[in-house]
């Protein structure tokens, strides 16, 4: 017999870990995971089981967590946090310890974690567990710098924090990790199905010498989830389905609390005719049978260059027909199983329901288990294609040319990661831009490290976990914001005749002045009573007219940061020449004699992003491969804006300079009651060599226009100055496209320029690894 029939023809003998010790430990422990709150555990209440899905047979009891626990919690939590923010390098200090035990403990981890929620023993030894220490380590880090380098920024207070069950131990050390560093408290919930490692930590940090109070555990269900949102938390960080995140975002709006969300994809794995097909397959196991499939940024959408399709195929059968399925606790297995019978039946019915393509599949043991499957032939629009499936299914299409490559790769609602191979760098680097996702991994997948930030765009969430970009969700700046009241038009004529002609400022769009679709206006006043002219009061159909004037500008988000910068400079030199004409208009419109100086800062403020907008850099961040992670900063996209009413023309400035700077577009509702300033400023504009679409100005009322610009689907974030309480109505009509949000809550904000130009960039990561 040759080297190669023995290669061809062995088979892997069993090689079962013991977890014989892991038993030993629930069972030491009352055989149930409960809540572990101040520094203690209790109460233990068997409310339903935990079970092991690859055996059905029950592992451990779990307490539900009712509203009153949750709120104790975040009472102790509350309690523990001005102190636990105090001392970076004391908080260092712990983290480093709960690292360290963890390593110690570290083989119990991926037993349990293994038992609990079905993957293989080698995912859990091998990425779980050593990744988790590795955020504790980087974390602490963070927490050693964050006095020097965050000078500032101040912790959040408190954190909500809601976890899933197909990284259990992952998750919560995402989550943990950051808002431990930064000087948060955290309250978190472990996923109803895995609660088992979250004990397990809990036992660590009392060992670490976490403060009481500092780290809460409740345990229970989507009701303890949602009681946990509810709760007078300042932050509620969720990684989980869609479908939740939005119900979150509705359940938080207007609340105040900050929010970051982790969701779903249908991520793209896209493989050229000159990629190492070898290396596309192998990698393609890990894309999308690591764990199950059951991960959120998995390589669900295979797209394969047609002229190597029926090759690729043939070669990815193959490689299916030799992975091992079975028991998790084997570490000779590469699949594992299905953590629960009801998301078996999930898969199950998916796929079953397609009647598209042709389906390829392996075979499975009895039991949560669900063989490997292949469908082929399907169409972009196919609902496999654009449906999260969530587990070991891979559908697959072909595309001919690069651009087609991209558009069906962003054809969906998604936008988590991608994975793009090709042995040409220039074609490979040439793609990962151009894909709607918050990660892009270059002949690789499932790269991910704590100095590296992860996270999505459109229906996939906001928000970074990881990296100084993941910082930002957990700090707030230090300054105190003041109540905003209202500012109200002046009303009162005293009678001086208004000028004969028509004089109504139009709305500013797709490069023209162009007449409101309603044909309405109202009149402005001075504080005296003198009409100082009519503004347009503009409509959904307004808006609607400047996303598509914002659309055909797309073109603006690919020009370089010199030409952006000239063109503020320019913007800037031509108020500059109008200066007292717009200061005499500021005066006249505010009765304040501060409009000099108000013009004077709208220069400045154009100069700042003028100079930032080719310097505002990316980063290379410094992962553990033998390559790169770049951190690109993109704009986010169609930014739709309400004013501050205080300031007619800086308002205006303030929002309009960083997001055209960082290559946005915007939809700019102007003052409503000092809304002349802003119509005057179409001239400066037109002036200014600014392209038709890239800013766009409507007049009226802020109540009215804010909740189409939120339900716009095409618009991807809404900012909100308004002296108008629109927050509340801003969030929750935002949940349509999970659009980011900037709102003010009823307060006067002061953002630094930082805070602008963190708010108008989505962080980009591609991992590029290089050698042989």
């Amino acid at each position: 017999m040759t080297i190669k029939e023995i290669f061809d023809t062995m088979d892997y003998g069993p090689a079962p870990e013991s977890n014989t010790e892991a038993l030993a430990w629930i069972a030491d422990r009352g055989g149930i995971a409960g809540h572990y709150i101040n520094g203690k555990f209790g109460p233990l209440r068997d409310d339903f089981a935990s079970n092991n899905p690859a055996t059905g047979e029950r592992l451990a009891g779990v307490t539900k967590g009712t509203a009153d626990e949750v709120a104790i919690a975040v009472a102790a939590a509350r309690k523990a946090q001005p102190v636990w923010a105090k001392s970076g390098h004391k908080r260092a200090r712990v983290l480093y310890a709960i690292a360290r035990l963890m390593q110690k403990h570290s083989r119990l981890l991926a037993v349990m974690e293994t038992m609990d929620n079905g993957k293989p023993i080698r995912e859990s030894r091998d990425i779980d567990v050593p990744l988790a220490i590795r955020h504790f380590y980087h974390h602490a880090g963070f927490a050693q710098l964050m006095k020097s380098e965050l000078p500032d920024r101040e912790a959040l207070g408190v954190c909500g924090q809601v976890i899933p069950w197909n990284f259990p131990l992952l998750m919560l050390a995402w989550k943990i990790a950051p808002a431990l560093a930064m000087g948060n408290t955290v309250v978190l919930k472990p996923a109803e199905y895995t609660s088992l490692t979250a004990m397990v930590f809990a036992e660590i940090c009392a060992q670490a010498g976490v403060p009481p109070g500092v780290v809460n555990i409740v345990t229970g269900d989507g009701e303890t989830g949602a009681a946990l949102v509810q709760a007078e938390v300042d932050k509620v960080a969720f990684t989980g389905s869609t479908e939740v995140g939005r119900k979150i975002r509705e359940a938080t709006a207007g609340s105040g609390k900050a929010l970051s969300l982790e969701l779903g994809g249908k991520s793209p794995y896209i493989v050229f005719d000159d990629a190492d097909m070898d290396s596309a397959v192998e990698g393609l196991v890990d894309a999308i049978w690591f764990n199950q499939g059951q991960v959120c940024c998995a390589g669900s959408r295979l797209l394969v260059q047609e002229g190597i399709a029926d090759r690729f195929y043939t070669k990815l059968k193959t490689r299916m027909d030799g992975l091992r399925i079975g028991d998790p606790l084997d570490k000779c297995i590469d699949v594992g199983a299905i953590v629960d019978p009801v998301q078996l039946a999930q898969i199950s019915q998916m796929v079953s329901d397609n009647s598209e393509g042709e389906t390829y599949q392996t075979s499975a043991p009895e039991g949560c288990f669900y063989p490997p499957t292949l469908i082929t032939g399907l169409s972009p629009a196919s609902t496999l294609m654009q449906e999260e499936i969530f587990g070991p299914v891979l559908a697959a299409t072909t595309f001919r040319t690069p651009s087609e490559a991209v558009e069906i790769a962003n054809n969906t609602r998604y936008g988590l990661a991608a994975s793009v191979w090709s042995e040409n760098i220039n074609l490979a680097l040439d793609i990962a831009p151009k894909l709607a996702a918050g990660i892009v991994w270059v002949n690789g997948t499932n790269m991910m490290d704590a100095a590296a930030g992860f996270g999505g765009v459109r229906e996939s969430g906001f928000g970074r976990e990881g990296g100084w970009e993941g910082l930002a969700g957990y700090t707030k700046p230090k300054a105190s914001a003041k109540p905003l009241e209202k500012i109200a038009a002046f009303t009162t004529q005293d009678g001086t005749p208004a000028d004969p002609l028509d004089r109504t400022a139009k709305l500013y769009i797709g490069g023209k002045q162009a007449r409101p679709d309603g044909g309405y206006s109202q009149p402005v006043f001075s504080p005296r009573g003198k009409l100082l002219g009519h503004a347009s009061l503009a409509n959904r159909k307004d808006i609607r007219n400047a996303v598509e004037a914002c659309n055909a500008a797309k073109g603006w988000s690919k020009t370089t940061g010199h030409l952006r910068a000239q063109i503020l400079y320019y913007i800037a030199e031509n108020l500059s020449a109008r200066a007292d004409e717009f200061a005499t208009r500021i005066n006249n419109l505010t009765g304040k004699r501060s409009g000099s100086d108000e013009v004077e800062n709208a220069i400045r403020t154009l100069f700042t992003y003028a100079a930032w907008a080719d310097k505002y850099d990316g980063q290379a961040h410094g992962v553990p491969i033998r390559g790169v992670a770049l951190a690109m900063k993109e704009p986010v996209g169609n930014i739709g804006v309400l004013c501050d009413d205080a300031a007619p023309l800086g308002g205006l400035i303030d929002a309009m300079a960083p997001v055209i700077a960082m290559g946005n577009r915007v939809i700019l509702a102007a003052s409503e009651p000092f809304p002349l300033a802003a119509t005057d400023f179409y001239q400066v504009l037109e002036t200014s060599d600014v392209p038709a679409g890239v800013v766009n100005i409507v007049t009226g009322s802020h109540a009215e226009l804010a909740p189409t610009l939120a339900k716009h689907l095409d618009i991807d974030a809404v900012w909100s100055f308004s002296s108008s309480e629109l927050s509340a109505t801003i969030e929750k009509a935002s949940a349509g496209n999970l659009k980011r949000t900037w709102v003010n809550n009823g307060q006067a904000l002061s953002p630094g320029t930082h805070d602008y130009l963190i708010a108008a960039t989505e962080v980009k990561n591609i991992w590029i690894p290089y050698g042989e």
